[in-house]
C-alpha cells in the first residue's frame, strides 16, 4: 500500500522514504491494529484516530508536491502527459495540491452521503464508517490517481472558489466550537462544584482561569518585545487590538446585566477565549514574511529546511487533531452532544422489579452512566461478553453513535479544503528547486489568523449578550 503512495515521492528520496513508511502505516493492517491497540477506548475513538492519520498523510503528501523538483518528477512519471502550469506561468504544484485535496475530499463526501441516517452500529451501513479499511485506502489512492487525469481548468475554478469557500467555513466552524468548548468547560466545573462542594474543583476552575490569563499576558508582552518594533505597524495594530479585545470581553462577562441573564457566564470562559485568540495573534506575527524586518524568528533559524519540515508537520498534526475534535463535538451544531441511553423514562423511578440479577446490574450501570460516574461503554460490557464472543474491539455505539457520521465527513471535507488553501496561498517564490515550501508563511495566512481571532471575540461576545437581546430563546433558571 505504501509503495503505491510513494510513486509521486520519488522526486525527494529522503522524504519519499519517510512518507512511504508513513503510508504503509496507514494501510488496512495498521488501521485494524489501531483498534486492537486502543484497548478500552472503544470502536468510535479508534475510527477517529484512523481518519485523522489519513488526513495527516494526505496533507503531508500535498505539501511535498509543492516542491518544483517533485512536480517535475511527476510530469516525467506520466511520460510528459501532464505539463502543470497556471495561467500566469509555472505554479510548482499548485494544481497538484488541489488534486490531492480534492481526492480525499471527494471520498469524504461520498462516505457522508452513504452514511446519512445511521444512528447505531447495528445499522449495516455503520461498517462503512468503522470497517472496510482496505477498500477505503484503495479508493483514496485510486481517487488521487484519477484526479490527475481531470483537466487543469477544473482545478483553477475548484481551488479559487470552492476550496476557498470550504476553508472559510472550516475556520468559522472551529471558532464556534472553541466558544462552545469554553462555555462547556466552565459550566461543567460549576456543576461539579454545586454537586460536590469540592475545594478541588474550585481550585481547578480558579487556577485554570488565572493561568490562562497569565499566559495570555505573557504572550502579549513577548509579542510587544520581539515583533512590535518601530516600522512594524501591522504587528503593533494586531497585538494592541487583541489586548483591548480580551480586556473588553473579560469586562463584559462579569457585567451585572450579563450576570442577571446568564449567571454561569464569567471569567473562566473569557480566559479560554483570550488565550486562544492571543495564540492566534502570536502565531500570525511569528509566521509572517520578514521583508520588513519584523520577524526575528526567521533570521534566527539555523537550518531553514529542518525548521520548515518541523513547522509543516506540526501544522498538519494540529489540523488533523482540530478536525477530529470539531467533527465529533456536535453540541454547537445541534448534533449528538450527549450519550443517548435506551429506554429513557421521563422520571427516574423504578416501576417494576427486575427479573434477574443481570437486569438489576444493567439498571445500576445505566443509572451510573446517566449520573456521569461511568463511561458510556460500561453499558456494553455485558452485551459484548455474550453477543460478540471473541471480538476484542469494544463497540461503544450499539445503542447510539457517539457522533453524527455524515457531519463528521462533511467537516473532514472542509478540512481538506483548508489544507489545500493554506498550502497554495503562497507569496514567496521558490528560489531553490530543492527547497521545501514553508507552510503558512505569508501575509495572507497571518491576516487570516488575526481576523479569525477578532471573529472569535465577536462570537463569544454575542453568546454573552444574546440572552439580553433575545430573552425568550434562553432560559438559565
Amino acid at each position: 500500500m505504501g509503495a503505491l503512495l510513494s510513486i509521486p515521492l520519488l522526486a525527494v528520496p529522503s522524504m519519499g522514504t519517510i512518507l512511504t513508511f508513513a503510508a504503509s502505516c496507514c494501510g488496512a493492517a495498521t488501521c485494524s491494529a489501531v483498534f486492537g491497540a486502543c484497548g478500552k477506548c472503544g470502536n468510535s475513538v479508534a475510527t477517529r484516530i484512523a481518519y485523522a492519520l489519513i488526513l495527516l498523510i494526505n496533507s503531508i503528501l500535498s505539501w511535498v508536491m509543492l516542491t518544483p523538483w517533485a512536480i517535475n518528477k511527476l510530469q516525467h512519471l506520466t511520460l510528459d502527459y501532464m505539463t502543470i502550469k497556471c495561467p500566469d506561468g509555472p505554479c510548482h504544484g499548485w494544481v497538484a495540491v488541489h488534486r490531492i485535496g480534492f481526492a480525499l475530499g471527494l471520498l469524504h463526501i461520498i462516505m457522508g452521503v452513504l452514511l446519512l441516517g445511521v444512528e447505531t452500529s447495528k445499522n449495516p451501513r455503520a461498517n462503512i464508517q468503522n470497517g472496510f479499511w482496505g477498500p477505503k485506502i484503495l479508493a483514496w489512492l485510486a481517487l488521487i490517481v484519477l484526479s490527475f487525469f481531470i483537466p487543469e481548468s477544473f482545478f483553477f475554478v475548484w481551488g479559487k472558489y470552492i476550496s476557498f469557500a470550504g476553508a472559510t467555513l472550516f475556520l468559522l466552524l472551529g471558532l464556534i466550537l472553541l466558544v462552545d468548548l469554553a462555555h462547556t468547560w466552565a459550566e461543567y466545573c460549576l456543576a461539579q462544584i454545586e454537586a460536590t462542594d469540592s475545594r478541588g474543583w474550585r481550585g481547578i476552575l480558579i487556577g485554570s482561569t488565572l493561568g490562562m490569563y497569565a499566559v495570555s499576558l505573557a504572550m502579549t508582552i513577548v509579542m510587544y518585545i520581539f515583533f512590535a518594533k518601530s516600522g512594524c505597524s501591522m504587528n503593533q495594530t494586531a497585538i494592541t487590538l487583541n489586548l483591548i479585545f480580551f480586556l473588553v470581553v473579560s469586562f463584559i462577562s462579569v457585567h451585572p446585566a450579563i450576570q442577571e441573564y446568564n449567571p454561569k457566564a464569567g471569567l473562566a470562559q473569557s480566559a479560554m477565549v483570550a488565550i486562544y485568540c492571543t495564540y492566534l495573534t502570536m502565531s500570525a506575527v511569528s509566521m509572517e514574511p520578514d521583508d520588513r524586518q519584523c520577524n526575528p524568528l526567521i533570521r534566527a533559524q539555523g537550518t531553514r529546511t529542518t525548521s520548515i519540515v518541523i513547522g509543516a508537520i506540526v501544522t498538519m498534526l494540529t489540523v488533523a487533531y482540530t478536525t477530529t475534535r470539531a467533527a465529533t463535538q456536535g453540541v454547537a451544531l445541534g448534533g449528538k452532544g450527549h450519550i443517548k441511553l435506551p429506554d429513557d423514562d421521563e422520571h427516574n423511578l423504578v416501576t417494576q422489579q427486575p427479573d434477574s440479577r443481570r437486569e438489576m446490574r444493567a439498571a445500576a450501570l445505566r443509572q451510573a452512566v446517566e449520573e456521569g460516574s461511568l463511561p458510556a461503554d460500561a453499558l456494553l460490557d455485558d452485551d459484548d461478553d455474550e453477543s460478540d464472543g471473541g471480538n476484542t474491539a469494544k463497540d461503544d455505539e450499539r445503542t447510539s453513535t457517539q457522533y453524527n457520521y455524515a457531519l463528521f465527513h462533511l467537516i473532514f471535507f472542509l478540512a481538506t479544503a483548508w489544507v489545500a488553501t493554506l498550502l497554495t496561498m503562497q507569496t514567496e517564490d521558490a528560489t531553490n528547486s530543492d527547497e521545501f515550501a514553508p507552510v503558512g508563511r505569508t501575509y495572507w495566512a497571518s491576516w487570516v489568523k488575526i481576523i479569525s481571532a477578532w471573529v472569535c471575540y465577536g462570537i463569544y461576545t454575542w453568546t454573552l449578550v444574546a440572552p439580553i437581546v433575545l430573552p425568550d430563546r434562553f432560559d438559565f433558571s
